[in-house]
């Protein structure tokens, strides 16, 4: 490999496609290729291809900025920026307690990144008070799998053990769109697509099953029901490898076909359909996504594809399974080290005493030290500002002005700050309501780990310096950190020195990388956690592609069922509101569009907001296709463009939500939490529609 090139992964979503960029002669644009990695086999979606784009887009952040006495952003030097937001951090601590000051992180930070971040927020800063963003997008399938499996690793099989599926049920996965390298690997097997919409992903299967919003759970329960009634049941596995099958059957018994079709709208002989494709492969997989999560059931819902999946025999089978397809770059890693509001590295429980002592041992603290679980992300955002919550909040790699749910009153929260600041490489819309803003650096600029939806540890690697006047997020951390009274070395900023950290600090717990190394990942080796350091003078340990083959990871090893039912949605149409909203990505745009909104090839396929619906629905509103329109819940509205779309349900709506201003999906969408995974419900809210300036 030359100076002028390097392997490395795309900076997007958790798929991590293998890509090589190069500069000719070490100098000029950046230039990507996709490698012959064995999740993308030389292919890229659109947002691969351009992501260099965004390195040197025209706004990119370049220096630190403080917002003076007039209310201007102001460009500063490195060290007063540090200074200015380490002593009005001390201020605010000293006033009002450490959970005064907060932390959200994101699912697209490195290993490394998210691994300081918790500890900073821990040590440095002394706060409960972190959580990311990613509570938005895996929590449910989190919270279903470790219930059920004993441990949460979406998929717990590598990407091309999918190539030779007969049968694969997606759903709530709109994988054409949101990772359409993906598609290689599933053209063999007939896919039976769950979704309310007729997506590029449903126009390929061979049975689309269209629920209304918020159904989803009963249609699981259905599939259940034609499980045992068609005799399709792998017997011996539910009694040698799980438990609780009995109790999850009571619920499902009452969902009869006729009944699920009345709940859904999916007809009864497709569920029967469905059911028979996935009993009569020989390899079958049921994958779930965020149209199964995105719901105040979330978990539940989960929970409930995974018993069908267990009823059928999948899970621990070479060959077949179940999986969540986890959505950002970091998703995987990014909930395993340490951000998470009850969580410490290696997928530990912050209540365990035994982790707590792990973790200060390698710390180089007391357990007492460390404080107990925080606030969840919505009711982290929710409480800014107010009497008893966080004054300050500090945000890395995420824009919750745009991704949160309720978005206006959350954006309203964050005014209210006494102080906010932002690392981040573009003017965000979060950015530009912070007191601080510090640039950072990019994937192209840095070195670290990613851990991919199929919990493979990935090196991104640096094949240009950052520009003058840009620091890596590592760097932010360290130098707030001493200037707040912490040693320079308690918060290392070389990748390496983090990442070995990171291997101690994880070592023994569900997630242990503690055998991983930037060498052995550098040689070449496929490394999937668990990989547990091995004893001197033993082999090292080859990691754990596929889990559960031989015992789940429950104390007894078997998989327990969960005993789950349906309930309506938290927000159910009215006279007033008689339609359902859903939201969602688009191929062009990835999450809140503040990467991709800045290419101007993805920007002209995708380039404003719109909102699909049916001909009949645009017409009892009195819209057509290209007018405007104004949808709104009890929260807010959104301005969008009108996209007649013949095959939408006529009691559905869609909403990307990727763009900014009025043009915010989540300024109707509703901040109902999932009581288990404190998921807020993205997919279902209650709207009507009217032409723009024309009230329904």
């Amino acid at each position: 490999m030359s100076a002028g090139q390097v392997d490395t992964h795309c900076p997007y979503c958790a798929l991590q496609c293998g890509t090589r960029l190069s500069r000719q002669d070490g100098a000029g644009s950046v230039r990507v290729q996709p490698s012959e990695f064995p999740v993308n086999r030389g292919g890229l979606c659109a947002k691969g291809w351009t992501a260099p784009a965004v390195l040197d887009t025209p706004d990119r952040l370049r220096h630190p900025l403080l917002r003076d006495p007039h209310g201007r952003q102001t460009p500063v030097g490195w060290d007063t920026a540090l200074d200015r937001v380490a002593e009005r951090l001390r201020r605010i601590r000293q006033e009002h307690g450490p959970d005064a000051v907060a932390v959200f992180g994101s699912g697209g930070l490195t290993n490394e990144k998210a691994y300081l971040l918790g500890k900073f927020a821990r040590l440095a800063l002394g706060t409960s008070q972190i959580d990311y963003n990613g509570r938005f997008c895996m929590a449910s399938a989190a919270a279903a799998g470790n219930a059920a499996f004993g441990v949460d690793r979406g998929l717990p099989f590598p990407v091309t053990d999918l190539a030779d599926a007969d049968a694969v049920l997606l759903a709530g996965a709109n994988v054409a769109e949101t990772m359409p390298p993906l598609l290689r690997h599933l053209e063999r097997a007939a896919l039976i697509v769950i979704d309310p919409r007729r997506t590029r992903t449903a126009e390929l299967a061979a049975l689309h099953l269209q629920p209304a919003p918020g159904t989803d759970l009963a249609l699981a329960l259905g599939l259940l029901h034609l499980a045992v009634t068609e005799h399709a049941l792998d017997r011996r596995f539910i009694s040698e490898r799980t438990s609780g099958f009995d109790e999850a059957w009571q619920h499902a018994l009452a969902w009869w076909p006729e009944r699920v079709e009345r709940v859904t709208g999916v007809p009864a002989d497709e569920q029967r359909r469905a059911v028979r494709l996935l009993a009569d492969a020989r390899n079958a997989y049921v994958l779930t996504g965020r149209g199964v999560e995105q719901h105040s059931k979330g978990a539940d819902t989960a929970a409930a594809f995974v018993n069908l999946a267990l009823a059928l025999g999948l899970p621990g089978r070479l060959g077949s399974g179940y999986g969540c397809l986890t959505g950002q770059g970091n998703g995987q890693g990014g909930r395993e080290h340490g951000q998470k509001a009850d969580q410490l590295p290696g997928y530990r429980s912050l209540t365990d005493p035994a982790a707590r002592a792990h973790v200060a041992g390698v710390w180089g603290v007391e357990p007492g030290e460390l404080p107990g679980p925080g606030r969840s992300a919505y009711k982290l955002l929710d409480a800014l500002g107010r009497p008893g919550g966080p004054r300050a909040l500090l945000v890395f790699g995420s824009n919750p002005a745009v991704s949160a749910p309720d978005a206006g009153r959350i954006s309203e929260r964050l005014r209210a700050l006494d102080l906010l600041v932002v690392a981040d490489f573009v003017p965000s819309e979060t950015a530009r309501l912070a007191d601080a803003v510090f640039p950072v650096t990019q994937w192209a600029e840095e070195e670290g780990t990613m851990t991919s939806l199929e919990g493979r540890i990935l090196r991104r690697r640096r094949l240009l310096d950052p520009p003058a006047g840009v620091r890596g997020d590592l760097e932010v951390m360290q130098g707030l950190a001493v200037r707040l009274g912490r040693p320079a070395e308690q918060f290392p900023a070389a990748p390496r020195a983090v990442f070995d950290e990171l291997r101690r600090a994880s070592q023994g717990g569900l997630a242990d990388y503690s055998g991983i190394s930037y060498d052995r990942l550098d040689s070449g080796e496929a490394l999937y956690w668990p990989c547990p350091q091995s004893p001197a003078g033993v082999e090292a340990h080859p990691g754990t592609p596929r889990l559960f083959l031989d015992r789940f990871a429950h104390p007894d090893g078997r998989a327990r069922f969960a005993a789950v039912d349906h309930r309506d949605a938290a927000e159910p149409v009215c006279a007033e509101y008689p339609l359902t909203a859903t939201t969602g990505r688009v191929l062009s745009h990835y999450q809140s569009g503040a990467q991709t909104r800045r290419v101007d090839e993805l920007l002209t396929a995708a380039p404003e907001m719109y909102v699909e619906m049916h001909p009949d629905t645009a017409a009892g509103a009195g819209l057509t296709d290209g007018t405007t329109a104004e949808v709104r819940s009890r929260r807010g509205r959104v301005t969008a463009r009108v996209k007649v779309v013949k095959t939408m349900r006529p009691d559905t709506v869609f909403l990307p939500f990727h763009f900014p201003g009025d043009g915010r999906a989540n300024l109707v969408t509703n901040p109902a939490l999932d009581p288990r995974s404190e998921m807020p419900e993205f997919k279902v809210c209650a709207v009507r529609v009217a032409p723009v300036g024309r009230e329904a």
